[in-house]
């Protein structure tokens, strides 16, 4: 949540014969035009032109009311009390207002926020009046000089430069505050302006039943679709939270235990022996509150290349150093033969699964990983190289290295990316394209009747939709659960067929 975000707040009310008045406002002269020598040098719209909005008809009372002007959004949340014999015109009209930027992103947030406060002042206006009895008749005299029917409150000519800038405490910021001209309602826009831009939150005192929680809850932007071929990384320790939090969600509870950062969406939907479609939706909610990140099946076919951002990796001597730790592996000897390499290779596979416990068990002294061989072997990496040659062109550096963990960092961190394979097929292949439909009406099941996945049948569904140069490997694979070898053997009876990297 960005600070600062506020840019003022303001209490205004309607008076039966003055109209729509502001009785206080934070910083001064936000809003109106103020005399005060720490005020604005103009207001940050034109409060007349808009005050219908601010204080709106009776039918738009209680409810959320936002409207732009001059590059500025004021969200309020106008509150209408009736009361036979207490009020003027039997009748209290309020609204505690924000003002945001126009393009603020977030401002939902803040929204929740006015809408709250103004269903607390509703309840202690009604209870005791907070807001009607500390109002003061000059308040509403007219002024001469801005001729908006405004006079200044919440700062006398005594107070000093130094008592502007004091710091206080809620408590005694409350008690200090003068009983009349509107002493602690201003005092409330002071700290509701003060805690939200600094803290994002605020706790406010009234009195010793009542107290103003306010909080600012950021907002996220809806995560992006999840797809079968997708591989989700937890990025938090998920024990830490209650199991009722978790239990909540009988799928997410079922495929937690699988998420490992190598098994696919589609693979865990098999494991847990869930639905995809709510497989997908779990995970999607786990990206949203940003304890997972998403990333591409991991293989040695593939193919990776560094970024502009490997700039930063290269001259970040602390980056360098959490790779160091994250990447390395016990080192075993590699010079008796194949039979000590396929031990290195299942001790590998071991770690990658044991999630980092292996700086316990081994000297980080002995098997650290130096950085130089870090920026090589990363540097390294290009477009054209799959990752079975580049671990063959450096086995010697990869003696202590994970290899899977050493992508991952790198795409996690960003200074690498994956290149996906794609197929396009020519004007050749038309007839493959045909044939291939024909194929399609031929297996295509009775209404009514599924496709079991694994089955020879479901080997049978059409490849020629996904030979249009937008569908990667990764995800032909996973829709037609079959290895790379074989796509690349069914798309040969296409005929002409370009595999391009991307």
């Amino acid at each position: 949540m960005p600070t600062r975000m506020i840019k003022s707040i303001f209490f205004t009310r309607f008076h039966p014969e003055k109209g729509s008045r502001v009785l206080h406002q934070v910083p001064e002269g936000s809003i109106t035009p103020s005399a005060s020598p720490s005020a604005l040098k103009q207001p940050l719209f034109h409060f007349p032109s808009v005050s219908d909005y601010i204080i709106p008809r009776q039918e738009f009372c209680d409810r959320l009311v936002t409207t732009c002007t001059n590059r500025c959004r004021v969200v309020g949340y106008p509150v209408c009390i009736k009361g036979e014999g207490r009020y003027n015109r039997n009748e209290f009209i309020f609204n505690f207002a924000l003002v945001l930027d126009e393009d603020a992103a977030d401002w939902g947030s803040y929204a929740s926020v006015v809408r709250k406060l103004g269903r607390l002042l509703r309840a202690l206006e009604e209870q005791g009046g907070f807001l009607s009895r500390e109002e003061d008749p000059r308040m509403f005299e007219d002024d001469e000089d801005d001729g908006l029917g405004w006079k200044e409150q919440g700062q006398t000519e005594s107070q000093t430069d130094d008592d502007e800038e004091r710091e206080y405490t809620h408590f005694n910021t409350w008690k200090s505050k003068p009983s009349g001209n509107g002493g602690k309602v201003y005092a409330l826009c002071e700290m509701i302006l003060e805690d939200l831009n600094n803290y994002c939150e605020c706790m406010i005192p009234i009195d010793d039943s009542n107290t103003i929680n306010l909080k600012l809850f950021p907002t996220h932007l809806p995560p992006a679709p999840i797809f079968a071929w997708h591989v989700p990384l937890l990025t938090i320790d998920l024990s830490s939270f209650s199991s009722t939090t978790i239990s909540s969600d009988l799928t997410l509870t079922r495929i937690l235990p699988y998420i490992d950062g190598t098994r696919s969406v589609s693979h865990l939907s098999q494991l847990a022996d869930t639905d995809l479609s709510l497989t997908r939706k779990a995970v999607q909610h786990l990206v949203y509150y940003g304890c997972v990140i998403l990333l591409d099946i991991f293989h040695f076919n593939a193919i990776y290349a560094p970024t502009a951002e490997i700039y930063d990796f290269i001259t970040d001597q602390s980056l360098q150093e959490e790779c160091a730790r994250y990447v390395r592996i016990p080192h075993i000897s590699l010079a008796h033969g194949a039979r000590h390499e396929r031990k290195t290779l299942a001790a590998r596979n071991v770690l990658a699964e044991d999630g980092g416990n292996e700086a316990a068990a081994v000297d980080a002294d002995r098997y650290r990983v130096p950085k130089e061989h870090l920026v090589k072997l990363y540097t390294s990496l290009k477009q054209g190289l799959t990752l079975r040659n580049w671990v063959l062109e450096n086995f010697e550096l990869l003696t202590c290295v994970d290899v899977r963990r050493f992508i991952t960092f790198g795409v996690i961190k960003g200074f690498l990316y994956r290149v996906h394979k794609y197929a396009i097929a020519t004007s050749s292949g038309v007839a493959g394209f045909e044939e291939e439909r024909r194929r399609e009406v031929l297996v295509k099941p009775h209404e009514g009747e599924g496709v079991a996945y694994g089955s020879d049948v479901s080997r049978e569904l059409p490849l020629a939709r996904y030979l249009d140069g937008l569908h990667s490997f990764d995800e032909i694979c996973t829709e037609l659960r079959m290895n790379e070898k074989d796509v690349l053997e069914r798309v040969k009876g296409f005929g002409e067929v370009q595999i391009i990297h991307r």
